[in-house]
């Protein structure tokens, strides 16, 4: 009888971690991280129509307010690594969270601002700092927590949330500046954010073991780890860890391009370019945001194809076709929209931010239960390269009239980007260790 409970409990005791929903809770639990980096990305919306009307109404040059969004940019990236260990100690809810609101507070108080250090106070350090903290390491841990299979594809569908909230607001920012004023367009931008903290709040768990469940495609139930104290000194540890190796250094050095190229040259000096050449502000946005339209559709693809194929020889062939676009661009440049316009639009767009989900399946192959973090301090390399191109851009057209010069080297950084990924050695499936603390 005894022999019998006991089996009985055994069982019971079994069966709780490996209980299935119909719907994994793993699906839903991205649902929510998708939608919240959907309600965030309106502060990645913003910054490229600010230029123009700043500029007008202060006096203030294009550098500086390209030194502001390269601020917003660096901290973005450097505070990333730091926000992932944060997620291990208290949590992804309670991260988040605060990161969101001080994205409120920091967009919401630039209606107020009369100097440029103001601009630099609040959006450069406040929503940077709160950016960075909810970026792509945000959706680095949920993937690696919540998910065991299908890694590459929840990667390209959390990486492709920020690309919608961009083809949600970019119309409707757009729209309010040209035809109110900037302010009501900052003001949507703390209002989405403080909008989203609820749905992390309610909806968002840390872990699977915090409902029962098994990471999805988990053959064994894995323990909640208890909170990581340390912060700081792990990032920092786990950083010194990963620059004694090869493939952290070349996939930093890839990514800084990445990031040039996007975040830092498009993002930001793609309406001002186009204006320059006669076309409409809101045009001109809205071609940014069919860019997000077909990022979406590319980033999500992307993810499958890194389940399936060879991670670096995906980059290699991002990163050539994203230099051969940008070489063309300045020709397409005009007051009005014709097909090889639209043709780049579209043909970029599909290489977005395609390079996420390969590097971050590089970043799990080489550095394992470290690898949210180390791809935190690569995502920092990536944002310092968009804050130096965003400064740099700026200053090149108050130097020269032009963006042209800066559309030619990004696509020569580029094809340099695609070289260093076919560089990275493959390392053999059976040895994955954690980096050393």
């Amino acid at each position: 009888m005894t022999q019998t409970s006991e089996a009985a409990s055994a069982l019971a005791e079994d069966s709780k971690p490996t209980r299935s929903p119909r719907i994994n809770r793993a699906w839903f639990v991205a649902a929510v991280t998708f939608v919240t980096i959907i309600g965030a990305a309106a502060f990645r919306s913003l910054p490229g129509l600010l230029i123009d009307p700043l500029h007008q109404e202060f006096g203030w040059s294009r550098g500086t307010i390209g030194a502001a969004v390269s601020v917003n940019l660096a901290l973005y990236g450097l505070t990333a690594p730091f926000a992932a260990a944060l997620m291990d100690r208290f949590g992804i809810r309670r991260v988040v969270a605060v990161a969101l609101t001080v994205i409120a507070v920091g967009s919401g108080l630039t209606v107020w601002m009369t100097a440029a250090w103001q601009l630099l106070l609040c959006w450069g350090l406040l929503v940077g700092l709160g950016s960075g903290s909810m970026a792509l390491a945000f959706a680095a841990t949920v993937t690696n927590r919540w998910f065991t299979t299908r890694r590459g594809l929840v990667s390209g569908i959390l990486t492709a949330g920020s690309a919608s909230g961009q083809l949600i607001f970019l119309p409707l920012l757009s729209w309010m500046v040209e035809r109110y004023d900037w302010r009501p367009a900052a003001v949507t931008v703390a209002l989405a954010a403080l909008a989203v903290v609820p749905f992390v709040w309610l909806l968002l768990r840390d872990h699977p073991a915090d409902v029962g469940l098994k990471p999805y495609g988990a053959v064994d139930f894995v323990p909640k780890p208890a909170p990581v104290t340390g912060a700081a000194r792990r990032t920092v540890g786990v950083l010194l860890s990963a620059v004694r190796t090869g493939p952290f250094w070349l996939l930093a050095g890839t990514f800084a391009i990445c990031g040039a190229s996007t975040n830092g040259l498009v993002q930001t000096h793609f309406v001002p370019a186009a204006h320059d050449h006669g076309l409409p502000v809101t045009t001109a946005a809205s071609l940014l945001a069919v860019i997000g339209v077909f990022d979406v559709v590319g980033t999500i693809a992307s993810g499958w194809f890194t389940d399936r194929f060879e991670p670096r020889r995906l980059l290699a062939v991002y990163y050539a076709l994203r230099g051969l676009s940008l070489l063309f661009l300045p020709m397409l440049l005009g007051p009005a929209i014709h097909p090889p316009m639209i043709f780049f639009i579209v043909f970029y767009g599909l290489d977005w931010v395609a390079t996420v989900p390969p590097t971050l399946a590089l970043c799990r192959e080489y550095y394992g239960e470290d690898s949210a973090i180390v791809f935190g301090w690569v995502l920092a390399s990536h944002q310092i390269g968009a804050a130096l191109v965003a400064f740099l851009g700026g200053v090149a057209r108050d130097a020269f009239g032009t963006y042209d010069m800066v559309w030619y080297a990004s696509g020569a950084l580029c094809a340099a980007a695609a070289l260093m990924a076919l560089v990275i050695r493959r390392r053999p499936a059976a040895v994955v260790p954690a980096l050393a603390v």
